[in-house]
């Protein structure tokens, strides 16, 4: 059975069909009395939490986005704050037309407790305009701990009028979870979007109907290789991605000190007064201390073993480590940010010489301060 355009997962939005099982859309002919109706993918996914590598490819979904400028459309554009540079759509503009943008930050729950949420607002403002994105409205969220979410209704309502309404986001930014909740909270639909820990589970347009007859559409979420979460094995993702608030971790480090994250990435301080890094990374993740000049041994012994995770196993398929150097400059306050995996602040007084080594192609700069 071929793909039915009438038939469609209500886990992922994907057609359905029968046929073959190393494709997107599979779902045994039994399978298709079900209700709600899921493809083998999601139904793995949301029983077992196992997963596929069938994903689609990236003009796929282009193709979608280019499509939301030829329509009359309020556009959801869902960033996480624990990777905003990361998930931000570069050249969003070009894709949606002149429709209107509401820009929702997530997993604001992520960030230590006692943050001023107003200077967050800002942060995101400036930074937002830096990449060229001029949103009509900004609102912080978590849709995992429903905080904040009458905002991002009521922002919705107020700057969709009677069009639909398109979410687009990277992938394992919450999406999914921020629809279930306008699900379940303004819609008798039944059936929920699946939602996991891994990245690309909404693989086609889901529309999801409102009371005036128009609807929400979930598209697929643009798949980042410059994160650090697309490039390491989808086991280690629950190390990486942090599902509590983040605890800072401070280090006093003299120069030529290095601190190693796991096994993902290194950092080096070579050159600056004794002073204090701010990590902002997962809870789960260990970091490691040594010397500068210990660093290059204790990697080649220790990786995949004391530096986990990843696994040696695992740490086989990520690309090597490349260096990026910068020049943190006397009284900044600067974040040096890796696309993924988290942060570390530099507050210097004194200035600092930096490096960072991280997989070959995961996105590392340094941004004005988050917190």
């Amino acid at each position: 059975m071929a793909p039915d355009n009438d038939m469609r997962c209500s886990g992922c939005g994907v057609a359905i069909q029968t046929e073959s099982p190393e494709k997107l859309g599979y779902a045994p002919a039994a399978a298709l009395a079900r209700e709600p109706r899921l493809c083998q993918r999601c139904f793995r996914i949301k029983h077992y939490n196992e997963l596929s590598s069938v994903t689609p490819n990236q003009n796929d979904f282009l193709r979608i986005l280019s499509g939301i400028g030829t329509e009359k459309a309020l556009v959801v554009h869902i960033v996480d704050l624990f990777d905003f540079e990361g998930s931000l759509i570069g050249g969003l503009h070009r894709f949606v037309g002149s429709n209107p943008i509401v820009l929702v930050v997530n997993k604001i729950d992520l960030l230590p407790k006692a943050i001023n949420l107003n200077r967050i607002r800002n942060w995101v403002q400036k930074q937002a305009k830096e990449n060229g994105l001029r949103p009509a409205d900004i609102v912080l969220c978590s849709a995992r701990k429903n905080i904040g979410f009458d905002r991002v209704v009521e922002s919705i309502a107020h700057h969709r009028g009677s069009n639909d309404v398109y979410v687009v986001g990277a992938t394992n930014v919450g999406k999914s979870t921020l629809i279930n909740r306008l699900i379940r909270d303004y819609s008798d639909i039944e059936a929920e979007l699946t939602t996991s820990p891994y990245p690309g589970t909404t693989l086609d347009l889901v529309h999801i109907p409102l009371d005036d007859g128009r609807h929400i559409i979930d598209t697929p979420g643009i798949v980042y290789e410059s994160r650090l979460t697309e490039v390491a094995d989808k086991r280690d993702l629950k190390t990486l991605l942090p599902d509590k608030p983040i605890k800072p971790l401070v280090f006093q480090l003299n120069e030529r000190q290095t601190l190693f994250f796991g096994a993902f990435a290194r950092f080096d301080f070579v050159q600056g007064e004794r002073q204090s890094f701010t990590c902002y990374v997962s809870n789960a993740l260990k970091v490691h201390r040594t010397k500068l000049d210990k660093a290059d041994e204790l990697y080649a012994e220790h990786k995949g073993g004391m530096l986990a995770p990843p696994s040696r196993e695992h740490l086989e398929a990520l690309p090597p480590l490349a260096k990026h150097a910068f020049r943190i400059p006397k009284g900044s306050h600067s974040d040096v940010y890796i696309s993924g995996l988290g942060w570390i602040a530099v507050n210097s007084d004194a200035g600092a010489q930096i490096v960072v080594h991280a997989p070959k192609g995961v996105k590392v700069a340094v941004r004005d301060s988050l917190i």
